[in-house]
C-alpha cells in the first residue's frame, strides 16, 4: 500500500469492497476505515443477507474498527471512505468513533448527511464525540454510479432494483 493514501485511493479501496458485496447479491456500497496506511475496518452493506436495515457498509466497517481499537488512544487520525454518502446514522457513528475525515463517491440524495457538519452546533464542542468529521464527496463518482447500474440489472427484489436504478440515474 502506498505511504500516503489519497482520498481517491481510499474510495478505490471502498469500491473493491463494494464489488465483493455485489458478487454476494448486496447493494453496491462498500466502506473502509483507515488509520494511517492500515485498514482497520472494511465491509459492504448486508441488508438482504442479514434481513436487517441497520447493516450499512460504513457502520459495519466502523464497528470492526471500534472492536479492534476499543478505548485505546488513536495513534493516527481515523478516516472513513465509502462509496455512498453516509446517512445521518452513519455520520453519527463516525462522530462517536472519532473519525476525522470522511470521503465518499456518490451523493445520496434521499438521506445523505454530508451537509450536517456545516450546521452542527453542539452545546459543548470540546467533547470528542461532538465534533463531526470533515466530509468530502465526488471521488470516483462515475465508478460508483456504474456499480449501481450493473447491480440494477441483477437486483433480487423490486425495491433494491428501484433504488439502484435511481442511483444509476445520477450519472
Amino acid at each position: 500500500m502506498p505511504e500516503a493514501l489519497t482520498a481517491d485511493d481510499l474510495v478505490a479501496l471502498a469500491l473493491e469492497v463494494s464489488e465483493e458485496g455485489v458478487r454476494a447479491g448486496e447493494l453496491p456500497v462498500g466502506a473502509v476505515v483507515v488509520m494511517g496506511e492500515e485498514i482497520i475496518g472494511r465491509a459492504y452493506t448486508q441488508e438482504p443477507a442479514q434481513g436487517r436495515r441497520l447493516v450499512h457498509a460504513d457502520l459495519l466497517a466502523m464497528e470492526q474498527a471500534d472492536r479492534r481499537l476499543g478505548w485505546t488512544a488513536r495513534a493516527r487520525p481515523l478516516v472513513l471512505a465509502v462509496t455512498l454518502e453516509p446517512c445521518l446514522m452513519c455520520l453519527g457513528a463516525a462522530m462517536a468513533l472519532g473519525v476525522s475525515q470522511v470521503y465518499y463517491g456518490v451523493e445520496a440524495p434521499d438521506d445523505g448527511a454530508a451537509g450536517v457538519p456545516a450546521v452542527w452546533q453542539p452545546a459543548r464542542s470540546t467533547m470528542s464525540f461532538s465534533r463531526p468529521p470533515a466530509v468530502a464527496g465526488g471521488y470516483r463518482r462515475q465508478e460508483c454510479i456504474e456499480q449501481f447500474r450493473r447491480y440494477a440489472a441483477t437486483a433480487s427484489t423490486a425495491s433494491l432494483r428501484q433504488y439502484a436504478e435511481s442511483m444509476a440515474a445520477l450519472g
